[in-house]
């Protein structure tokens, strides 16, 4: 395995060591049997911050809200650049999110396109080691693609091919759950479990494989917290974002009805540490700060 972040200088390390005492702490409720003391690490996708015209600009804004990290769109970054840009401002590349997962799918019926798929996956990985990432975030496909059987099948046998790549720069790939009409029922009802998407990342049966949790994206359909304790060490990341069940739409985080208090208690249970992810509209810095802020308050509580 390559040696991680060889470019990161001594004083760009000491930055970002200082910017640890921003992280996020939570316990859990004082009448659980164990306390468990769990950190987390706030980051965001890219296309959130409006402003800076270069990517080091884009940075300074990401750092002077209140975030350690952020994520890229992958493969197709300057590597060079993003390099240079954590250099000047201490930010991490914490991981990357594949760019065209959504258009071209691992689960699609033509070989041609997942065997592109494939490409864009095994492309991402290597540019994610290359800035440092430890992490891809993967749309495993699209339940239009046929049937449940086949999706899945399709989705477990063309991601198992980039498992050696994966192993081989250190990159996990991190399945996200979106309304993507796989693994759950989209036309269901609010009280769907995580189990085919457990199952789903159990076929792999690799360590290089996880889910990358979105908190918000599944609520309309299932319980967060009930999730969370399902996949359990499955999770490697989270994303969060709002949504209110009752007005059936995308919101701010704080506007949610997002049971925050039950998340907590189940991000403690299943010991969860490392990045969280911001993954909303896109805003200037003021907005980002409170983006920044509505995270403490919610996911410390």
């Amino acid at each position: 395995m390559q040696n991680r972040r060889k470019f990161v200088s001594s004083s760009t390390l000491a930055i970002a060591a200082a910017a640890l005492t921003n992280s996020l702490t939570y316990s859990e409720d004082a009448s659980s049997a164990k306390k468990v003391a769990t950190r987390l690490r706030k980051t965001l996708k890219l296309n959130m911050v409006k402003g800076g015209k270069t990517l080091a600009e884009k940075f300074a804004i990401v750092r002077q809200a209140g975030f350690e990290g952020v994520e890229l769109d992958a493969p197709g970054f300057s590597v060079d650049e993003a390099n240079e840009a954590m250099k000047s401002t201490g930010l991490i590349i914490d991981g990357t999110v594949n760019i065209n997962h959504w258009q071209v799918r691992h689960t699609d019926p033509d070989p041609t396109v997942r065997a592109a798929a494939l490409k864009s996956c095994t492309d991402g990985l290597r540019a994610t080691a290359a800035v440092g990432g430890d992490t891809m975030l993967l749309v495993a496909g699209h339940g239009k693609d046929g049937t449940a059987s086949e999706v899945f099948q399709r989705a477990v046998d063309n991601i198992r091919l980039a498992i050696p790549v994966a192993e081989e720069v250190g990159v996990k790939i991190a399945i996200e759950n979106v309304w993507n009409h796989f693994l759950y029922n989209h036309d269901g009802e609010a009280n769907q479990t995580a189990d085919e998407h457990a199952r789903f990342v159990d076929a792999f049966a690799s360590p290089w494989v996880g889910v990358q949790f979105d908190i918000g994206n599944h609520w309309k359909y299932g319980d967060p917290a009930g999730w969370i304790r399902t996949l359990g060490k499955r999770i490697i990341k989270l994303d969060v974002k709002g949504y209110s069940r009752s007005k059936d739409k995308w919101t701010q985080l704080a506007a949610s009805d997002i049971d925050w208090a039950e998340v907590r208690t189940a991000l403690a249970e299943i010991d969860f540490k490392g990045w969280v992810a911001a993954e909303m509209e896109s805003g200037d810095v003021n907005y980002l700060k409170r983006v920044s802020q509505e995270m403490d308050e919610l996911l410390v509580g």
